[in-house]
């Protein structure tokens, strides 16, 4: 099969157009069937789980990341045998969608209260049938090898039946419950919303020093059990400060904490204070919470509004009272300020509280504050019944998975991460206040019994009968994701032969919100930890290692990076600036580099296809030393590079491919191939037979990583291929070619016999620039050669040719019969290099100049040397100018040192 379009080698255009190519290979490809698992039946199948975008999404830099390392992933192991199953899907997303449709529905001048549930459910399927397939037609843009053939979103019927068989199963097994917790509640979408979804912002905001009036030690006035108007407070005598930063809850407070080593307050710990406001009697209690440290060392107890005052009055068993309507304004347990929204509340106490005497003062203070990442509004922590997973035995299943080295992650320091967070777990709030998503599977009889059907139960139904109005979160069916997308909970084939997977590729940053929940459920559900392996990928930042956000302006678009630079720049700078869970600076100046690597490889595939395209019918050829050393070192890149994949050192294993590439193949071979071509009939065919297999083998190489760019230079390479070895073909793709393995051919002669022969060309190439010789000037060069003379004599035509050096003024000698004059010398291990000067430049006028640079020269060093012996310079500038004055004397000294060797070089002989 070949690809369509390509009708000869020699018709390859001067440049690569990556727009040009990109989606008619991408549809080939995927036409062939070539994403669908073939491979070894015999061999373990290598299975990644995409995680899953958001369906109504929009590509940005995070799946750009996430889609290369998996693709480098699959297609390496693919072209290693192996049945690669890399299986895509969306999320239902439930928040973002149902926002985005709400927002639609605003626009209109509706809403989905007024719509209802059953037409706001069919307005956003519509929304998802019109904006859902976007994602994934970006995915491909990016060369996702996936197998769409199993693409699955997360409220399939498929995956929506194992939502409801993991939902009865967790709750038969007592792991599921209906109770009333701490959440992070959203008041703009009306909804408890995971961790995840809440950004902290640094905030600059008030501290506000409370008195609460001390109860008296034998009661309180008659008479003043109803405190609010200064009545009780004028009598009092004692008061205790507390500080905060929401006095606008100070009516659900149910405690005053103080730290039991506080001694400024360990005489009032039992006694009690009246709550200003409400004229409510609460207790003084001792709790390590309390920092000393921080404020007036008393802090107020608000447990329905705050989680560490949660779990303090855990600890205490104090009363929970939430004083919050859901849209955050204050509710009837709120008195006066009942119906007032949160913050207009906030001003009004602190108003009343001043007016009363009991505003001590107020103070600036930073705080990170939860902001709503879909509703931009400050998250409040809210007591509210929902429904929870009892985590931590699920839990324990997933961390001894790790523990006991079933799976491996990497890189391995964010085990302690892990542990951290399954050894601390707390209960998972799995219910949202939402429309769109999977329904909670339970229903209410009209006494209140509740009924959990099976998957395959029918619906309760019947007078009075219902169902439980919220949403389950995404978090839950994601978490179901490596196995449900497989058929579970039936036995299916596809599950019987690919589960569990090999590989969860993702952010660390959702390490614990989506990798722990797969960790847990899986352990759980299926027996088995969904995967062997965890690879966390770092954060995607701008080039000043900033977070790329809209407001910074910075946020780099990948769709237009591809149709500037090509999908292959982009792909390969973000694979290659990476290492294992770190953080990268996406610099646009290692993107163009990237492009300009594409363009290497399309440019040296264009030489080697114009030299092959006459083949004399002999045999060729024994390899010369260096055919020997270019596949000597493609032999040891080979096995560099499997081992770094093998490591999951992706970026390292792209740079090494990277290094011989350019530094090797293009730099040296491809003009020591000049030369050799340029022989007998025999010696073209081994130039041109070592062309090709090194060209092929790179290619396969960096396929992975710059698919594009390698198989339109392979659809050319095919022909040149089959002409230079009668009989021979490559496989159609380079995406089903094997991956190259080292044959180890350990030709360490020939490795150092060529880097020797390299290092006098260098050797040759620095003098002349040094002294500015033209470039098409030929030399005369003289070499001592020792013990090397016979081999350097072998490569005699190729050192003159690279260096400019005419045949009959190369001198390759033993030694030396006395020592050169007037010459530049080059000293190669115990290989001396002299260019005689004389004839080559103006000797006097070469000394004029080096001796006015020389006078330069000494002349900074004197300088620095003076400003660094200055006590009060070294004592009084900041230590980078110091540093940097050090550096520049270490650098004056060398050039100094420089322009004297130089001067000798050209001084009269003796």
């Amino acid at each position: 099969m070949t690809a369509p379009g390509i009708a000869r080698p020699t018709e390859m255009a001067r440049a690569y157009e990556a727009q040009q190519i990109e989606e008619r290979l991408y549809a080939w490809w995927q036409d062939s069937g070539w994403f669908q698992p073939a491979g070894d039946a015999a061999r373990a199948p290598f299975v990644v789980s995409m995680p899953p975008p958001n369906v109504t999404g929009e590509l940005h830099m995070g799946h750009a990341m996430f889609v290369t390392i998996e693709d480098v992933l699959v297609r390496w192991r693919r072209m290693c045998g192996d049945a690669a199953l890399w299986l895509p899907g969306t999320d239902h997303a439930g928040i973002a969608t149902q926002s985005q449709v709400e927002k639609l529905l605003r626009s209109e001048g509706s809403s989905r209260e007024a719509v209802g549930r059953e037409e706001f459910l069919r307005r956003t399927w519509a929304w998802k049938a019109r904006y859902g397939g976007e994602i994934t037609r970006q995915l491909r843009r990016l060369g996702a090898s996936c197998d769409w053939s199993r693409e699955r979103f997360t409220l399939d019927p498929g995956l929506s039946y194992a939502v409801r068989a993991a939902f009865k199963r967790l709750y038969d097994d007592g792991l599921i419950y209906r109770g009333t917790y701490l959440v992070n509640w959203s008041p703009a979408l009306q909804t408890a919303v995971s961790d995840l979804e809440v950004e902290h912002e640094e905030r600059q905001v008030s501290l506000a020093h409370l008195r609460y009036p001390l109860v008296p030690l034998d009661g309180p006035p008659p008479g003043t059990a109803s405190w609010g108007s200064g009545a009780w407070a004028a009598p009092a005598t004692e008061f205790i400060t507390v500080a905060t930063t929401r006095p606008e809850t100070l009516m659900g407070d149910t405690a005053v904490a103080v730290n039991p080593a506080d001694e400024r307050y360990r005489a009032l710990i039992g006694r009690d204070v009246l709550l200003p406001v409400v004229g409510r009697r609460i207790p003084i209690i001792a709790d390590d919470y309390a920092d000393p440290a921080f404020g007036s060392g008393a802090v107020k107890i608000t447990p329905a509004h705050d989680p560490n005052d949660y779990q303090v009055a855990l600890r205490h068993g104090l009363p929970m009272i939430n004083v919050m309507n859901r849209d955050a304004t204050l509710n009837e347990h709120a008195g006066c300020y009942a119906g007032l929204e949160r913050f207009a509340a906030r001003r009004a106490v602190l108003a009343d509280l001043e007016r009363e005497g009991l505003l001590a003062g107020m103070q600036p203070h930073t705080m990170s504050v939860g902001i709503s990442q879909r509703g931009g509004e400050i998250i409040e922590p809210l007591l509210s019944e929902q429904w929870f997973v009892r985590a931590r035995p699920l839990a324990e299943l997933a961390a001894a998975a790790v523990r006991d080295g079933a799976v491996r992650i990497v890189p391995e320091r964010f085990e302690k991460v892990y542990f951290h967070w399954m050894d601390t777990i707390q209960d998972w709030c799995i219910s949202r206040q939402l429309w769109w998503g999977h329904r909670i599977p339970v229903w209410y009889a009209a006494d209140g019994t509740m009924i959990v059907p099976g998957p395959d139960d029918p619906e309760p139904q019947g007078p009075g009968i219902t169902q439980d109005p919220d949403v389950l979160d995404t978090w839950f069916s994601s978490g179901l994701w490596p196995f449900s997308t497989l058929g579970w909970p039936h036995a299916t084939a596809d599950l019987q032969r690919f589960y569990p997977t090999s590989v969860m590729e993702t952010g660390y940053d959702i390490l614990f919100f989506w990798v722990a929940r797969m960790m847990m459920l899986g352990c759980y559900l299926t027996g088995q930890a969904p995967f062997h392996t965890i690879y966390l990928h770092g954060l995607v930042r701008d080039r000043d290692g900033r977070k790329m956000s809209k407001s910074y302006g910075n946020v780099v678009n990948p769709l237009e990076v591809m149709d500037q630079y090509g999908t292959d720049a982009l792909r390969y700078t973000l694979v290659t600036s990476s290492t294992p869970g770190q953080d990268l600076n996406l610099n646009p100046e290692r993107i163009e580099a990237a492009r300009n690597f594409a363009n290497k490889i399309w440019n040296v595939t264009r030489f080697v296809l114009t030299k092959c395209d006459e083949v004399a019918a002999v045999a060729p050829a024994p390899a010369t030393l260096a055919d020997r050393w270019i596949l000597a070192g493609y032999d040891r890149c080979c096995g560099e590079v499997q081992r770094l994949l093998s490591a999951y050192q992706f970026g390292e294993a792209g740079r090494q491919i990277h290094e011989f590439f350019w530094s090797e193949l293009a730099d040296w071979y491809v003009e020591v191939a000049k030369v050799q071509l340029e022989g007998d009939a025999p010696r073209r065919v081994a130039t041109q037979q070592t062309l090709l297999r090194v060209l092929e083998g790179s290619l396969r190489l960096l396929h992975p990583f710059m698919p594009f760019v390698t198989e339109e230079a392979w659809q050319y390479l095919t022909r040149a291929v089959r002409q230079v070895w009668p009989g021979r073909a490559l496989p159609p793709s380079v995406m089903i070619a094997d991956y190259p393995q080292a044959a180890d051919l350990d030709d360490d002669a020939a490795l150092r016999g060529f880097a020797l022969v390299q290092e006098i060309i260098r050797g040759i190439r620095n003098v002349r620039n040094e002294y500015r010789v033209e470039p098409a000037r030929w030399v005369t060069v003289s070499i001592a050669a020792g013990a090397q003379t016979e081999l350097l004599e072998t490569q005699r035509a190729l050192i003159g040719r690279l260096a400019r050096v005419a045949d009959d003024h190369l001198a390759i000698v033993p030694a030396f019969a006395t020592p050169p004059r007037a010459a530049a010398t080059v000293v190669i291990g115990s290989v001396e290099v002299s260019l005689p000067l004389a004839g080559l430049i103006d000797l006097a006028a070469e000394r004029a100049r080096l001796a006015r640079e020389l006078e330069a020269a000494d002349a900074d060093v004197t300088r620095r040397e003076a400003r660094l012996g200055s006590e009060q310079f070294v004592a009084r500038a900041p230590a980078a100018v110091v540093q940097r004055e050090r550096d520049g004397l270490a650098a004056a000294r060398e050039a100094v040192a420089r322009l004297r060797q130089r001067l000798d070089d050209v001084s009269d002989p003796a």
